[in-house]
């Protein structure tokens, strides 16, 4: 149910509370959601702030406003980009284990085209970049959280020696995802972190410009952590839903 907006930015709290509905299925595709009066009245706000909290739905392509005022739910699993996993990974009731679980599967499914891409495209630096982050996950070694936090500059520079701009801006996305999660996920993921022998064979790969070796390495790499994040998923999952 709708319920009044009490938070100090209108427009946001708004369109979040709209999102969320809309996503949920509270109004399905190609349902026309109420009239702006109705809303307003129901959500306690102007209409100035529901008519930006609107245009943001828009440009999230979550709704088309129609010539007339009206305004039609789109299906967002056909429309809205990328951004919208940030947004969803933490809803009222906490993390979204669904978003989570997709969220991992495509790190894991990424990480080793980026680095035969890095590989095959090696340009001029990155080989040189990637040993300085190497060396200093190597002189955390025993200290996850900081080879966490390094390991993340190890994916940046991979990516950008790829030269794929989609890549880059699927990465930026994941970032902000794992920065949601980071604390939660040290432990899970410390296989991974700590197998820096794997971190340098992908950095070896890329430096002999060997693309098929720098895309196994960078599998094994993350499925070390990817597979176990998947399997505690699946029995948050599964417990949830028993």
């Amino acid at each position: 149910m709708l319920k009044p907006i009490k938070r100090q930015s209108l427009s946001e709290a708004v369109f979040e509370q709209l999102r969320d509905q809309i996503v949920a299925g509270s109004f399905g595709a190609g349902e026309l959601l109420p009239a702006e009066r109705i809303l307003s009245e129901k959500l306690g706000v102007n209409r100035g702030a529901l008519r930006e909290a609107l245009k943001k739905l828009e440009q999230a392509r979550l709704v088309s406003i129609q010539h007339g005022g009206s305004t039609r739910v789109l299906d967002f699993r056909h429309t809205a980009g990328m951004e919208l996993l940030t947004q969803l990974l933490v809803g009222p009731s906490g993390f979204n284990l669904e978003v989570a679980r997709s969220v991992v599967e495509m790190r894991t499914a990424l990480a080793p085209d980026i680095a035969r891409l890095c590989a095959e495209r090696r340009d001029a630096g990155v080989v040189e970049r990637l040993e300085g982050v190497l060396l200093a996950m190597e002189a955390a070694a025993g200290d996850l959280p900081t080879i966490q936090r390094i390991a993340m500059d190890f994916w940046s520079e991979l990516v950008d020696g790829s030269g794929n701009l989609a890549y880059r801006l699927a990465l930026n996305t994941l970032r902000e995802v794992y920065l949601q999660l980071q604390g939660l996920l040290t432990e899970t993921l410390s296989d991974e972190l700590s197998f820096l022998v794997g971190y340098r064979a992908v950095v070896d790969a890329v430096k002999k410009q060997d693309g098929a070796r720098a895309a196994k390495k960078a599998k094994e790499l993350v499925t070390k952590g990817g597979d176990k994040l998947i399997a505690a998923l699946d029995a948050a999952l599964e417990l949830k839903g028993s």
